[in-house]
């Protein structure tokens, strides 16, 4: 059953719709985690320390593809609402190719970079190997890595939604598939996990290019196009928060780091961090799906000026996301032993692991609605509203919440830095709602 975005939205249709973007984002999930078990049980620590410690640069580059897919999608879809159906096909099909310039150039440029950025990040001997021979191979595909972002948004304005389940699927599939066949299999350690990431990336940006280049029943196609400098710096603006939160992310990820090795020596903290950031990504990512599903349905209905449905939306979302997170708080907490048990951690390293696992997982009772506060601005086409939300939330709370509270509490004040800032960012979220909610008449 293909459900339009004017149609009208129960619970039950809502869910059935933005479901295909919440699997999809944690099946992207539940790869990275793949790679990470494979990695730790076969490379070893060292590895998953050096992944850990090179990733932030990774989300900064791939950033640009959520920006341009979450920003884009959300012009693309109220334009296609107001009836402009040549203009928003024009839009989405410039958006890509500028997209796919930037991946190339940022490919280019990274191969430089790595080693730099590797030893500012304070990776030193085998660390540092492994972090120039990740980062390089990872960065050689971020144009797959960063069109793939960019078509998760735009599949959902399409209509589409689980045609880019199904591709991001088959990407992660073989990506899995290829963690067997080059880690266990062939012995080739970090490089197999690296170039396994690498060919999924290319099937998770390739397909979506041929589906939307030949003929089909969508409401998107890439077809030719002008210069639109305009929309081009409106669905920037408009995805800003998505690539603020990204960046932030990686600068987050960096000074936990710095605060964990200076209360952690070596590498076991940093393994610790990396293996609950392994995880705790696969229960953000359904937040991040259900923000990806509604977006779409939420700029449609601003376009055509249907408030009763705007109203519908942001009721409905509000209550999915408490119940989402109460659950997921619930899960987390009763499978932290067996989950942290499969990265073949043991003794000190094992119980710091669970420990932190536990403090982390309570922010998840506010994470959702900071998060759907934000795409709710980005739908709306309020960038800087949206940008803000993400920009406190992910770096400005974090920032001061991770530099403060080991002073008090050493490693467990860095574990609940991530609780303190989510409290913050809702009251902060809460009062922007409330400002707005007569401009945009969702409340």
């Amino acid at each position: 059953m293909r459900i339009q975005l004017s149609e009208h939205f129960t619970f039950k249709k809502l869910l059935i719709f933005v479901l295909p973007s919440i699997i999809m984002m944690v099946s992207v999930s539940v790869y990275s985690v793949v790679d990470g078990l494979f990695v730790s049980n076969f490379a070893g620590k060292e590895a998953v320390a050096a992944i850990n410690l090179i990733f932030p640069l990774i989300i900064v580059t791939g950033s640009i593809g959520f920006m341009f897919g979450a920003g884009g999608s959300a012009l693309v879809s109220k334009t296609m609402g107001e009836g402009d159906k040549e203009r928003a096909n024009a839009y989405f099909s410039f958006i890509v190719y500028v997209t796919a310039i930037i991946g190339v150039v940022i490919a280019c440029a990274g191969q430089f970079i790595v080693p730099p950025v590797a030893k500012l990040l304070g990776a030193k001997g085998k660390t540092y190997e492994y972090c120039v021979l990740y980062g390089r191979i990872l960065l050689a595909g971020q144009p797959f890595y960063i069109l793939q972002n960019v078509f998760q948004s735009f599949f959902v304005a399409a209509e589409k939604p689980r045609l880019g389940l199904i591709i991001t699927m088959t990407a992660g599939l073989t990506n899995i598939v290829l963690d067997a066949a080059f880690i266990a299999g062939a012995k080739w350690g970090l490089t197999g996990a690296a170039v396994a990431t690498l060919i999924g990336e290319i099937v998770g940006g390739v397909l979506p290019i041929i589906y939307f280049t030949c003929k089909n029943n969508s409401l998107l196609r890439l077809t030719k196009t002008h210069f639109y400098g305009k929309a081009l710096l409106k669905s920037a603006t408009n995805g800003s928060s998505e690539f603020l939160s990204n960046v932030s992310a990686a600068v987050v990820m960096m000074l936990y780091n710095f605060q964990i090795q200076r209360i952690v020596p070596g590498d076991d903290g940093i393994a610790a961090y990396g293996a609950i950031g392994y995880v705790m990504m696969i229960f953000f990512s359904i937040f991040m799906g259900y923000a990806v599903g509604s977006a779409p349905l939420i700029a449609f209905n601003y376009g055509a000026e249907n408030e009763a449905e705007l109203k519908n939306l942001f009721r409905k979302s509000l209550i999915i996301t408490a119940i989402a997170g109460v659950l997921m708080t619930g899960l987390s907490e009763a499978l932290a032993y067996p989950i942290i048990k499969l990265f073949g951690f043991d003794g000190e390293l094992f119980d710091m692991t669970l420990r932190g696992f536990r403090i982390y997982a309570l922010a998840f009772l506010l994470t959702g609605f900071s998060v759907f506060g934000s795409s709710l601005f980005t739908a709306l086409n309020n960038g800087l509203i949206s940008a803000l939300i993400s920009f406190l939330r992910t770096l400005v709370f974090q920032i001061a919440a991770v530099m403060l509270l080991p002073l008090l509490w050493k490693l467990d004040g860095v574990w609940s830095a991530i609780c303190f800032a989510e409290a913050a960012s809702i009251m902060v979220t809460v009062i922007f709602v409330l400002c707005f909610r007569k401009r945009y008449k969702y409340a």
